[in-house]
C-alpha cells in the first residue's frame, strides 16, 4: 500500500505514504485492539486479512449512508507536525498525503466500508467496480454522468486517459506503479517518454477511451486486483485542463467534497467546500463540515496536550495521522474520559531498518545489526504495548500467509537485541566496514528512534553516524538510489489483502528506481523468478511461493531488520462527531466527520 507518514513510514502511506491502501479491521470508535495483550491484538489481526469485496452499481450510487447523529457546519482543526509529502495525486503513496486525498479526489473506484472491518470496493467515477473479460485480462469501467472538478468541468474518459499516461511523465516519481508496469512492464516511461503530453499516446490495444463515458483495459495476463488498485490515492484523477506539470503538487484541482482555499507548504492548509461536488454521484464521502484547518508544525507531544485539555478550537480537532504522544499514553487511557475519545487499531505496517545494499555489501554486517537492534527500546519509544509489538520478520500479522512463529533471527527470544551474536558476527569485520550512516527524521519521533539504533549498534562496536533529514521530505531522501545513506527506518502495509502488495513493492529488482518504495535497491534473480512465478498462480497456490521468497529474502540477503508491528492510537477532541477507525487507512476515518455543535 503504502508507506506509513507520521508515526512514519511511507503510508505509501507509505505512510509511506505513505504513509497508501492497507487493511486492518477494527470496529467504530473503541476498536478491537487491547493495547497491552499482542497475542490476543494479533489474532484481531489475522481477521483482517479478508478478501475486498467489488460492489456493483446499486452500491455505487450516491449520496453515502447518513452519520447517526451528523450535523451540518463548522470547521475541523487538524493537527499534523510533519508537512505534506505531496499533493499531486500522481505522487501520492505516504498515508499522511492518503488522508486528504480522500477529501480532495476521486477516482475510477474507491474503497467503502462499514465500520466493522469490512472493506468493498465500489465506483467512484465509475458507475460499478469495474467489468473484467477475457479472463480477467480486460477491464471496462463506465463514467457517472454529470461528475464535474472544482471549475464545473465534467469529468470525461479523456481526464481518465490523461491521469494515467501523466504517470509515465519523469516528473512523477514518487507515487504507486502497479497501473503503467501492467500496461507497459518494468520500463513503462520507455512507453510514453513524455507522458502523454505531446501527440503520442499508448495505443487502444493498451487503454481505449471509445467515447467520452468509457475507459477500457487491456493487460497481458489476468489483473484481478485492478479495483483495488485504481482505488488507491495515486491513481485518482488529474482533469486534463488543469494540469500544470510539475506546478501542479503545490495546487491541485479539486474533484471530491473539498478544495484548496489556502496552502502554506509546511506551515498550513485551507479546505473548504468544493460546490460542484454533487452528493448523488458519491456512495462514499460526505460533505458535513464546512471546512478544514490543516496546521504543521505540531509536535505529537503537544496535539496530545492540547486533546486532553479539550479547550477551545481543539474541542473541534483531530490528529492526521500523528498518534497520541508515547509519554502521554497513560494520561489518556487511565481517564475514562478522555479514553472515549480515541480510536484504536492493528496497522499492517512492518517498521524495519532498511539497508542500502548499495554500500552495505557484507551480509555478515546485515546479520550483525539484525541481531543487535533493540525492538523493545523502539517500541518503548512508539509508547509500549499500545505503539506496537516486536516483528520476527518481514510480513504484519494483517496479511494473509503470516507466520507469528517465523523468526529467524530471534527477535521474540530476544527483543532487546543479541549482543553477543552480533559482536562474534563481527569479529573478523574491517572497521571501515563498521562505520554506517544512519538517516532519521528531524521529529519528536524520529529523535527517539535515533537514540535507539544509536545506543543498540553502539554496544556492539558499529560506530553511527546519525544524518538528520526534513521529515516532509524523509521518503523522498531515502528514496533517491544515490542518497547518501546506509541504513534507515521504513515501513510498509499491504495495498490490499495479498503478499505480492509487499513483496513486489519493496523487495522486486524491477522497482530499483528514484522515488520506489525498494529501499534497500534488492536485485536479486531469485527474488524476481519467484515474484513472477507467484503472480501468475491464484492466491491459494500462490501463497506457497510467497512464502518461499519470504523466507529466501530475509534469510539469505537480509535487505532490511525488521523491528515491529505497528498499532495506532488516536485521540480527538470532545466537538468531533462519526469519529471511528478506519479499516482502509488505518486511521481516523476523514469521510465521516461532523461538529456535534
Amino acid at each position: 500500500m503504502k508507506s506509513l507518514s507520521s508515526r512514519t513510514v511511507r503510508t505509501a502511506l507509505v505512510a509511506v505514504a505513505a504513509g497508501a491502501l492497507v487493511l486492518t479491521g477494527c470496529s467504530e470508535n473503541k476498536g478491537k485492539t487491547s493495547g497491552t495483550d499482542s497475542k490476543k491484538d494479533q489474532e484481531e489481526a489475522s481477521v483482517q486479512s479478508k478478501a475486498v469485496v467489488y460492489e456493483d452499481a446499486a452500491a455505487s450510487t450516491g449520496p453515502a449512508k447518513e452519520v447517526a447523529g451528523a450535523k451540518s457546519g463548522g470547521t475541523v482543526t487538524v493537527y499534523q507536525e510533519a508537512g505534506l509529502s505531496h499533493l499531486d495525486p500522481g505522487q501520492i503513496y505516504v498515508s499522511d498525503a492518503g488522508q486528504v486525498a480522500n477529501l480532495l479526489f476521486r477516482g475510477l473506484t474507491n474503497f467503502q466500508e462499514d465500520g466493522k472491518g469490512n472493506v468493498s470496493v465500489v465506483g467512484d467515477l465509475a458507475t460499478d467496480s469495474g467489468t473484467s473479460s477475457e479472463g480477467g485480462k480486460t477491464w471496462k469501467f463506465t463514467l457517472k454522468d454529470g461528475v464535474e472538478d472544482q471549475n464545473g468541468n465534467v469529468i470525461t474518459s479523456a481526464d481518465i486517459r490523461h491521469s494515467v499516461e501523466r504517470l509515465y511523465a519523469k516528473f512523477i516519481f514518487d507515487g504507486p506503479t502497479y497501473l503503467q508496469t501492467w500496461l507497459s512492464g518494468a520500463d513503462y516511461r520507455k512507453a510514453l517518454p513524455d507522458g502523454g503530453y505531446g501527440s503520442k499516446h499508448l495505443p487502444a490495444s493498451v487503454l481505449d477511451t471509445p467515447d467520452d463515458k468509457t475507459v477500457i483495459f487491456h493487460f497481458d495476463t489476468a489483473r484481478p486486483d485492478l479495483p483495488q488498485t485504481l482505488a488507491m490515492p495515486g491513481y485518482t484523477i488529474v482533469p486534463e485542463k488543469t494540469d500544470t506539470k510539475e506546478k501542479y503538487d503545490k495546487a491541485p484541482v479539486s474533484t471530491g467534497p473539498y478544495k484548496i482555499s489556502e496552502y502554506k507548504l509546511g506551515k498550513s492548509l485551507k479546505l473548504v467546500k468544493n460546490t460542484n461536488w454533487d452528493p448523488k454521484t458519491d456512495s462514499v464521502r460526505h460533505q458535513y463540515v464546512d471546512g478544514y484547518d490543516f496546521s504543521f508544525g505540531i509536535t505529537e507531544s503537544t496535539q496530545t496536550k492540547r486533546l486532553i485539555a479539550d479547550q477551545g478550537v481543539s474541542k473541534s480537532a483531530i490528529q492526521l495521522t500523528g498518534s497520541v504522544d508515547a509519554t502521554q499514553i497513560q494520561d489518556v487511557v487511565s481517564d475514562a474520559a478522555t479514553n472515549k475519545r480515541t480510536i484504536k487499531g492493528y496497522q499492517p505496517y512492518v517498521m524495519v531498518l532498511a539497508f542500502n545494499l548499495d554500500r552495505v555489501k557484507n551480509k555478515a554486517v546485515r546479520d550483525a545489526v539484525t541481531y543487535a537492534v533493540n525492538s523493545k527500546s523502539l517500541i518503548a519509544g512508539e509508547g509500549g504495548a499500545y505503539g506496537g509489538d516486536v516483528a520476527p520478520n518481514l510480513f504484519a500479522p494483517t496479511l494473509p500467509g503470516y507466520e507469528a512463529k517465523y523468526d529467524p533471527y530471534g527477535r521474540l527470544t530476544n527483543p532487546s537485541g543479541n549482543i553477543a551474536e552480533a559482536k562474534k558476527l563481527l569479529a573478523d569485520v574491517p572497521a571501515a566496514e563498521k562505520k554506517l550512516v544512519f538517516a532519521y527524521a528531524n521529529t519528536e519521533q524520529g529523535q527517539r528512534r535515533k537514540v535507539a539504533i544509536e545506543d543498540a549498534l553502539t554496544k556492539v562496536g558499529i560506530d553511527v553516524v546519525a544524518k538528520e533529514v526534513d521529515g516532509a521530505s524523509y521518503y523522498e531522501q531515502i528514496g533517491k538510489l544515490d542518497n547518501p545513506y546506509d541504513i534507515y527506518i521504513s515501513g510498509w502495509g499491504q495495498d490490499w489483502p495479498s503478499p505480492g502488495t509487499v513483496v513486489t513493492p519493496v523487495y522486486d529488482g524491477d522497482q530499483v528506481a528514484d522515488g520506489a518504495p525498494n529501499y534497500s535497491h534488492i536485485d536479486d534473480p531469485k527474488v524476481q523468478e519467484l515474484i513472477k512465478k507467484a503472480l501468475t498462480q491464484e492466491p491459494t497456490e500462490a501463497a506457497a511461493t510467497w512464502k518461499e521468497a519470504h523466507h529466501y529474502i530475509l534469510e539469505k540477503i537480509n535487505p532490511s531488520a525488521p523491528l515491529w508491528y505497528t498499532k495506532q492510537l488516536q485521540l480527538y477532541g470532545s466537538n468531533i462527531g462519526g469519529a471511528r477507525y478506519s479499516t482502509e487507512s488505518s486511521y481516523i476515518d476523514v469521510n465521516n466527520l461532523f461538529l456535534k455543535s
